[in-house]
């Protein structure tokens, strides 16, 4: 088969490589640990699933506009005014299914082959992969574990030529745990600005910090305009596989992108869109709860890794992701995450499944129980020791 030239530009995110093969080993026989999936291990909360089964029953499951239910829009708007202290509504809202068509469809309506785009490494790797994809130039920031893995602001200056149409930030981080504190939004503010850069700010794990605060770049003149803020409902609220995102963006933004949501996917899920107007408008405490939960588990699975001779690893801020230093063990990344799942039945990513300078890391989730954790820290140390 001959496929188009633009599908080798096409990268791949390892976390659904790597579960197919721990999968492939657990119907083998084998008892896996999973530390590699990006996805909370709770249930949805119930008001959440009652919501959609009642709109099941209510009729909807017909299409709707390709921006999404205007009554989802303008919770959607009142929850990201109040929580980004800015002023939108609902025409500034277009919702997707997850969060993915947002990235690929912001780059794709604002970025012409051999433009600039400047995104975070090691980040996210669909961003790199979009980029590469549609013809543009992917440039990288590297994040330093001795910055608490924050993009230098210095360093990106340098990297802004006239050719920049895009920086995107990831704010709390995947797959580092790292934030960006006010000074580095507000330094970034003003480079978009000096230099009429677009901002694509995803901040789908903004509900996710441990310490500290979450700060939007929105909150600074001059960048709601300039600004595609990327949320959902995905890390929230457990709802990975509902397939619920949206991105909040300059009205003149919104048709285009919807544009290509109907030339797409038609429109996001009804009744999963209904769903949406409960997680928002509904009580939070399932949220609090997950988010303190995760904060216990953080703080077990820095300790025990910081036990583990030649591994050393930074407190993440949010998300719930670390990522240790595996230098001193001598092995390239991704041998050692090929080693700990056949050999320790621990399923792990390679720091290199999110850019270059990845290596020399792995990203392990702690989306998992205390007591899964704790039996992942043993087969770590074990292995490391057999090695």
């Amino acid at each position: 088969m001959k496929l188009a030239k633009r599908m080798s530009r096409l990268g791949t995110e390892t976390a659904f490589e790597v579960l197919a093969r721990a999968k492939k080993l657990e119907a083998q026989g084998k008892n896996i640990i999973h530390l590699e999936i990006g996805e909370p291990d709770f249930d949805t909360p119930k008001n959440i699933t009652d919501a959609a089964i009642g709109a099941l029953n209510s009729g909807f499951t017909h299409y709707g506009p390709s921006a999404g239910l205007p009554e989802l829009r303008e919770v959607i708007a009142k929850y990201v005014s109040k929580t980004r202290n800015i002023k939108v509504d609902g025409e500034n809202v277009v919702v997707t299914p997850g969060g993915k068509p947002i990235m690929f469809f912001a780059i794709l309506a604002l970025a012409d082959e051999g433009d600039e785009i400047i995104y975070p490494n090691p980040g996210f790797p669909i961003y790199e992969s979009v980029i590469n994809f549609i013809g543009a130039k992917p440039i990288p920031v590297k994040l330093r574990e001795e910055n608490n893995f924050r993009l230098d602001v210095n360093e990106l200056k340098k990297l802004v030529t006239s050719k920049t149409k895009m920086i995107i930030i990831n704010s709390p981080q995947n797959p580092t745990g790292g934030i960006l504190t006010k000074d580095d939004l507000g330094v970034i503010a003003q480079i978009a600005i000096k230099n009429d850069i677009m901002v694509l700010a995803d901040e789908i794990y903004s509900r996710m910090i441990y310490d500290g605060e979450h700060h939007s770049i929105t909150s600074f003149d001059g960048m709601p305009e300039r600004t595609i803020i990327l949320d959902g409902f995905s890390k929230t609220y457990a709802m990975t596989g509902w397939r619920m995102g949206y991105g909040v963006m300059n009205k003149e933004l919104t048709p285009h992108i919807a544009k290509l949501m109907t030339n797409s996917n038609s429109c996001t899920a009804t009744f999963t869109q209904k769903a949406g107007i409960e997680a928002l408008v509904g009580p939070q405490d399932k949220v609090e709860d997950m988010v303190k939960e995760f904060k216990k588990r953080r703080d077990v699975i820095v300790k025990g890794l910081n036990s583990i001779p030649k591994v050393s690893c930074k407190t993440p801020q949010g998300a719930f992701y670390v990522f240790p230093n595996i230098t001193k063990t001598g092995k390239k990344s991704k041998e050692l995450a090929d080693y700990l799942l056949n050999e320790g039945g621990v399923a792990v990513l390679a720091g290199t499944s999110f850019g270059e300078f990845g290596e020399g890391y792995l990203r392990l989730s702690y989306a998992n129980s205390i007591k899964n954790i704790e039996e992942a820290l043993k087969r770590i140390k074990e292995g490391l020791a057999k090695m």
